[in-house]
């Protein structure tokens, strides 16, 4: 019996299968030091928006044979993310697992790339995608930040979420963020999700109001139970409010923010053309950690699968 590969969709409602999709992303993790899974990607499959899928290789003869998981995916809504089990990579398995992950996808289809791995890079330019946002995951130690000082103007003040803010907050995200495809399309539902996660804390999301007590920007910040580092989740301000250094004191306040909730350093993801933000994390001492690229496949409307 020759070595085969299979693609499965597990059941999460079975313990055993649900564990067989994580073990994968977790071994990925503890060797790359990175999430091959972007927190959108597991909203999205633990909701069913998107469907997990599981790479088998069974190996052996026909009367005892031997299966296990060597890779995952979650595919659905034009979007792709996928891992191949670091014990089990450079063998093809990656090759033979997108080629039938593609079967199954037609139209314009995207896929993240976390980490910028080669192999992945190589995948993509095999099958056609081609690099369209670069995201870069920037990290600072806390404590002693440069350029990152200063009052609230008169009037301001910054304070916490509140029940009720959901709606005004998501209105302003959506303002702030118009152009952004993810971040930009987040709705109260979306809010709410994220809200029954147990790592959510309201005293987390920094809400800097106007004299007439107008949200005019925040700063959530995330603190995970287990992990050193924070994260400056999201961070906008109104462009009607641009350049009065108001981003610059939001962030400041969120830096506190993890210092008081006991982390040693804080992370953040920001578009790498995004070139006022960039600037300012950069200037307050953060530096370049990770590199995540989303590669797009644009589909040929003669390509004569689109149309079978």
């Amino acid at each position: 019996m020759s070595d085969s590969l299979r693609l499965s969709v597990p059941d999460f409602g079975d313990q055993a299968q649900r564990a067989s999709f994580f073990d994968v992303a977790a071994a990925a993790i503890d060797v790359d030091g990175y999430d091959p899974f972007n927190e959108q990607a597991r909203l999205d499959v633990e909701s069913g928006r998107r469907s997990p899928i599981v790479v088998r290789l069974t190996t052996g003869d026909a009367t005892e044979p031997l299966e296990r998981p060597v890779g995952a995916a979650i595919l659905g809504r034009g979007e792709l993310d996928f891992v191949i089990d670091p014990l089990f990579r450079g063998k093809g398995y990656g090759e033979q697992s997108v080629r039938g992950l593609l079967a199954t996808a037609r139209g314009t289809l995207t896929a993240w790339s976390h980490g910028d791995h080669p192999a992945a890079r190589r995948l993509a330019e095999r099958h056609g995608f081609m690099p369209v946002r670069t995201l870069l995951h920037l990290v600072a130690p806390l404590g002693g930040l440069p350029g990152v000082t200063g009052a609230l103007p008169d009037g301001y003040s910054i304070g916490t979420m509140r029940p009720g803010d959901e709606n005004e907050w998501v209105e302003l995200n959506a303002r702030i963020f118009d152009q952004h495809p993810e971040q930009g399309r987040l709705t109260v539902d979306d809010l709410r999700a994220r809200q029954a996660e147990p790592w959510f804390d309201a005293g987390d999301v920094l809400m800097l109001r106007d004299a007439s007590g107008t949200l005019v920007g925040y700063d959530w910040v995330k603190v995970e139970p287990e992990s050193p580092e924070g994260e400056i989740y999201v961070l906008g301000v109104d462009a009607a409010l641009a350049g009065r250094g108001l981003g610059r004191l939001l962030l400041r306040a969120g830096l506190d923010r993890l210092a008081a909730r006991g982390r040693s350093q804080a992370g953040l993801y920001v578009e790498a053309d995004n070139e006022g933000a960039v600037h300012l994390y950069r200037s307050a001492g953060f530096v370049e950690h990770t590199v995540d690229v989303q590669y797009r496949r644009a589909i040929d409307p003669q390509d004569p699968f689109i149309h079978s």
